[in-house]
């Protein structure tokens, strides 16, 4: 009991501290931690990949899953706290490397159920996280047998690759890409605690808006991908590309939630 108390206190002594007076630090370090583990799987990747190519692709998307919602956490701190800085600015206040929220220790780091600790930017949800992380874990063996169907199916052959690399992106954008974002919500929701109707409100609000902007942001790169990446890296060339989509589908999702949460 004490210790998990004084793990909530640290995590919400970090959480109130900023650098620069704009980007929260515990965000920082966490998207550092995970920086750090990209550098060793790039370092390493050949070897593992030739090693356990599946398992080496499940850990590769589960951290660039992890960074994408890092981002998409961090944008939403930022933007906050700007939003709040703006509404109720500090005189004299300095932007030093490492600047805490005002008045003294218990208001600076106060217990959830406090008013000021509601109005201030959200901490980093470790739970997200790990969520984001768990379904790029397992959704990448599924990935693996489908980049591996179509490398079979339609082989880049001279005089027909790039008829072939088109058949590929029109395969993967019509048939996985729809089953990828529904199975995407849906593991979401679930985990989150949501069931059937939170589920069917999750596709009724923001299926369709995240399939067109898919049709708007991927052929494109899977024409690159199928074109010229070999195939044991064009599942981490999707997932690095994709720690941008992610960090939209991770603030599309979380928007969602706070809608619902906020419904009557």
């Amino acid at each position: 009991m004490v210790v998990n108390e004084t793990r909530k206190r640290l995590l919400r002594q970090l959480n109130s501290r900023y650098i620069y007076g704009r980007y929260p630090l515990l965000h920082a370090i966490v998207a550092l931690i995970q920086i750090t583990m990209v550098s060793i799987l790039v370092r390493k990747f050949n070897a593992y990949y030739a090693n356990r190519p599946v398992f080496t692709t499940m850990i590769t998307n589960a951290v660039l899953s992890g960074i994408a919602d890092t981002t998409a956490q961090t944008l939403t701190a930022f933007r906050r706290r700007q939003a709040q800085r703006a509404a109720d600015p500090e005189p004299g206040h300095k932007d030093d490397f490492f600047s805490i929220e005002i008045q003294d220790l218990d208001k600076k780091v106060p217990w959830p159920d406090s008013p000021s600790f509601c109005q201030a930017p959200p901490p980093f949800d470790f739970e997200r996280t790990v969520r984001f992380m768990s379904y790029g874990f397992i959704m990448a063996p599924l990935q693996h047998r489908w980049f591996a169907f179509l490398h079979k199916t339609f082989p880049l052959t001279s005089g027909g690759a790039t008829a072939n690399a088109l058949k590929r992106v029109a395969f993967d954008q019509l048939l996985f890409a729809p089953c990828g974002l529904a199975a995407f919500f849906t593991f979401m929701t679930v985990t989150e605690g949501g069931g059937r109707r939170a589920v069917a409100r999750k596709f009724q609000d923001v299926y369709i808006p995240a399939l067109k902007a898919n049709y708007m942001v991927w052929p494109a790169v899977q024409i690159l991908n199928f074109r010229v990446m070999p195939i044991q890296f064009q599942i981490p060339f999707v997932s690095t590309i994709g720690i941008a989509w992610t960090a939209y589908l991770s603030l599309t999702n979380s928007a969602e939630d706070e809608t619902i949460g906020n419904s009557p």
